[in-house]
């Protein structure tokens, strides 16, 4: 069967008609191998796919009014579903599939590549064969799309598109088809410094210039920096573990008293915890907790999606989307709506005495209407 060429104009104009983009809006781009040369072995794409000539990059936009419940402090789903993790393992994937598809239609191979984390790896500690890396080789995504001229990555390490700004999730395909690379973007052009995401990130987790080493890494020529972000603290408090951005963490556990922006603990440790506190139950039931879940609504949102989120990236995605738009740095800019509609809110950390705490379990149980109880029945 004779097929036409293969052209990246063919690729971005299909991923378009998938609904993804549309209006001139470039969804797909594509980098050359070679932008690659200075990735780590465990990052590299021909260290998944040998024969790699070109990488793709195809961002799906985050809807904006999936934030408003968690800005509005009253419904949390929405951010796990569909900003975060079913938008990014479930409906992006399948533009993925559909772009792969197309391209193996042509007699190229098109390898899709999962969303993985590049920070940790798999114990393994021998490669499978000599002269390959050990297990498991990830792409970082982010810096992957900017190589395909998608945009840039901006101080807080959130990628930024010029016409959605923060708000997409990213999947890759791997392709042995030599395809036109698209244009980098210069360093600067969509993060301008303005340190709103260091201000308002409520785990403390983004370091403002100055305060620590950034990250750096080059591209053709160009010298890229961001922000070396404490991703214990940004773990903890993404997953719940942190007072001032969760209510259900403040309900279930008075009296934890973790005060998440001084804590030193590793991404790992963060997520040990969140996922305990998830899901976990608890032996007995009384008064105090309803329920055998350690925090129910963890675990509700965990049983559904196998995901749980919280923190509804306060910080790092929509205070850069308040600055991007008020600013009209990028496409997408005008919305009846801002972004934060009235006064933020921070829960207060939990007060303590003397007693344990029990000043702060006394304000909880007359919010939530249980029974009142003395010192001795709060064991």
């Amino acid at each position: 069967m004779n097929t036409p060429k293969l052209t990246s104009r063919m690729l971005k104009e299909f991923a378009a008609r998938l609904g993804a983009g549309g209006g001139g809006v470039e969804i797909l781009g594509v980098a050359n191998i070679e932008r690659f040369a200075e990735a780590p072995e465990r990052m590299h794409p021909k260290n998944i796919f040998p024969d790699c000539r070109s990488v793709i990059s195809i961002v799906q936009p985050i809807p904006r009014s999936t934030y408003r419940g968690i800005t509005e402090g009253t419904y949390w789903p929405n951010y796990t579903y569909y900003s975060y993790n079913r938008l990014n393992t479930l409906f992006r994937p399948m533009l993925t599939y559909e772009v792969a598809r197309m391209i193996e239609d042509h007699g190229y191979e098109a390898v899709p590549v999962y969303p993985g984390v590049p920070e940790t790896y798999p114990n393994h500690p021998e490669p499978v064969a000599p002269g390959r890396p050990a297990p498991d080789v990830q792409l970082n995504i982010r810096i992957a799309a900017m190589a395909c001229g998608l945009g840039e990555i901006g101080w807080s390490k959130v990628f930024i598109h010029p016409v959605f700004g923060p708000r997409v999730r990213i999947g890759n395909i791997l392709t042995d088809a030599e395809l036109e690379p698209d244009p980098i973007l210069e360093p600067g052009t969509l993060c301008k410094r303005c340190m709103k995401c260091v201000k308002d990130c409520p785990g403390c987790a983004i370091p403002d210039k100055g305060e620590l080493p950034t990250v750096k890494i080059h591209i053709d020529g160009r010298e890229y920096e961001w922000g070396d972000v404490h991703m214990g603290r940004c773990t903890a408090t993404h997953h719940g573990i942190n007072y001032k951005a969760s209510p259900f963490l403040k309900r279930f556990l008075p009296g934890f008293n973790l005060d998440i922006t001084k804590t030193t603990m590793s991404e790992e440790t963060a997520y040990k915890i969140g996922y305990t506190l998830a899901g976990g139950d608890w032996g007995r039931e009384n008064p105090e907790y309803p329920g055998r879940c350690v925090i129910p609504y963890y675990r509700q949102i965990l049983a559904h999606t196998g995901y749980f989120a919280v923190c509804g990236a306060k910080g790092c995605i929509r205070s850069c989307m308040e600055f991007q738009e008020k600013t009209k740095n990028i496409g997408q800019n005008s919305f009846h709506t801002p972004v934060f509609p009235g006064k933020k809110w921070e829960l207060p950390p939990p007060e303590s005495d003397q007693t344990g705490g029990i000043v702060e379990k006394k304000k909880l149980c007359e919010l939530y209407q249980t029974p009142d109880a003395d010192a001795g029945g709060w064991q």
